[in-house]
């Protein structure tokens, strides 16, 4: 699989970590739901298709990617960099 680093150009997804779903919400700071809390942390899907995820150029410039990718192909969809920068 290769990873279009919006700095560095097309590379190989070696270069990069996987941070995990970007569809994910953190607690708000000082949330004391035990469930919310719980839901954050252990609760993962394994979704089949297109999917949004967090990656690093970790090899690279270290920046941080939103990933659009199809699970079942592995084939990069699209890719910008996380904040709406790229």
């Amino acid at each position: 699989m290769r990873i279009h680093c919006p700095h560095c150009g097309l590379r190989d997804h070696g270069e990069f970590g996987y941070l995990g779903d970007a569809g994910v919400r953190r607690p708000e700071h000082g949330d004391t739901d035990v469930a919310a809390w719980n839901e954050y942390v252990f609760q993962r899907t394994n979704p089949r298709g297109t999917h949004l995820e967090h990656w690093q150029h970790s090899a690279g410039c270290r920046a941080i990617l939103r990933v659009e990718r199809d699970t079942l192909s592995h084939k990069v969809l699209s890719v910008a960099l996380e904040g709406g920068l790229g």
